[in-house]
């Protein structure tokens, strides 16, 4: 192993701790390491924004149950739609948290409950799937809205139509972005 410093063969033992360097550096570059910890609390912050979006997913649900017997199917389709636009948030909160602390924390160590996914995310590969989400989310609002459109103003559907596109073109081209960088490395 070479230090990216000095070029100088290090044996494992000698990779954790260079002897030559400074010990004013060695301490400023583990405080800067340990940093990283001062990501859990946000981390945990979704946690808690995940059990509030349950309990709107919850209420939802009930509302669903109750209005099916009464409803018109569009109501009814509006309102599963308005699950999966529930779930789809809660699949990227939980995306971000995962990806999030394996990628700038810490390993997760969840023993053979592993997902398959699960430290193969790099943060590349979760600005994709962010956006895809967020696309998919503006997507099913935007066909929620065209379900209702004799009741809503043509400006605010072209509005929403519009912030759609730009969400859908912004996907496009993070993905040639990030497509380009990786074909140079």
């Amino acid at each position: 192993m070479y230090s990216q410093h000095r070029n100088i063969l290090m044996t494992p033992a000698d990779a954790t701790v260079e002897t030559n360097t400074p010990a004013a550096e060695r301490v400023l570059e583990r405080t800067i390491f340990a940093t990283r910890w001062l990501l859990v609390p946000f981390y945990l912050g979704l946690v808690v924004g995940l059990l509030l979006l349950l309990l709107v997913f919850g209420q939802k649900a009930v509302d669903l149950i109750d209005l099916v017997w009464t409803a018109k199917p569009t109501d009814v389709a509006l309102g599963v739609l308005a699950l999966v636009d529930l779930c789809l948030m809660a699949n990227l909160i939980v995306m971000i948290i995962f990806a999030g602390y394996e990628c700038f924390v810490s390993r997760l160590d969840v023993g053979h409950e592993r997902l398959a996914w699960m430290g193969r995310i790099g943060f590349g590969d979760l600005k994709l799937r962010l956006v895809a989400s967020i696309v998919a989310i503006s997507a099913i609002h935007l066909l929620e809205d065209f379900m209702k459109v004799g009741s809503m103003p043509d400006r605010e559907l072209a509005w929403r139509l519009g912030l759609h596109g730009a969400f859908v073109l912004s996907g496009v081209l993070l993905a040639c972005m990030d497509r380009l960088v990786g074909e140079r490395h």
